[in-house]
């Protein structure tokens, strides 16, 4: 067992709430435990699917059975029962982040009398970027276009910037 893994104790409360796998012929599914230890690992490292370590199955695999148990309500209907049990810690508790509210300066906004208003700034001011108006100025060095050549060619030869002398 690996750290983070659900103990016998708390299997004991959860297991008997998830519902039988059955597999497919020749190939018996992986057990509950094993597929719930490898959601429980994606979700604490937040990692992606892919990621999930060998030893709780293939990572398609634990998200299939992820994503069967979500549709089916297993998961609400595991977290009301454990609710209802008690077996929760008493100090532990959710926070869904819609009732945390940030302090005022977490935001990085100057604010109180200094801050201006866009439009009004807008309204009376030259624009602050020339890019639109100058498009080959203003474009990437790793645009698919080839670059302009800063100095003139060798002689005999014809650039971009340097046209060969007219006959006359």
């Amino acid at each position: 067992m690996a750290s983070g893994d659900l103990t016998d104790a708390e299997w004991e409360l959860v297991g008997p709430l998830l519902p039988p796998e059955r597999g497919r012929p020749g190939k018996p599914a992986r057990d509950n435990r094993t597929v719930l230890n490898g959601i429980l690992w994606r979700a604490r490292e937040g990692a992606r699917w892919r990621a999930v370590p060998e030893r709780y199955g293939k990572g398609n695999s634990v998200w299939r059975r992820f994503a069967r148990w979500r549709d089916l309500g297993v998961f609400d209907a595991l977290f009301a029962a454990l609710a209802g049990s008690g077996a929760a810690e008493e100090g532990v508790q959710m926070l869904d982040s819609t009732v945390i509210r940030a302090h005022q300066h977490a935001a990085g906004a100057k604010g109180g009398s200094k801050a201006k208003r866009w439009g009004a700034r807008a309204a009376g001011s030259p624009p602050s970027c020339t890019c639109a108006a100058t498009p080959a100025v203003c474009r990437s060095p790793s645009s698919s276009r080839p670059a302009r050549r800063t100095r003139p060619a060798p002689s005999g030869t014809w650039s971009r910037t340097s046209r060969p002398a007219r006959a006359a």
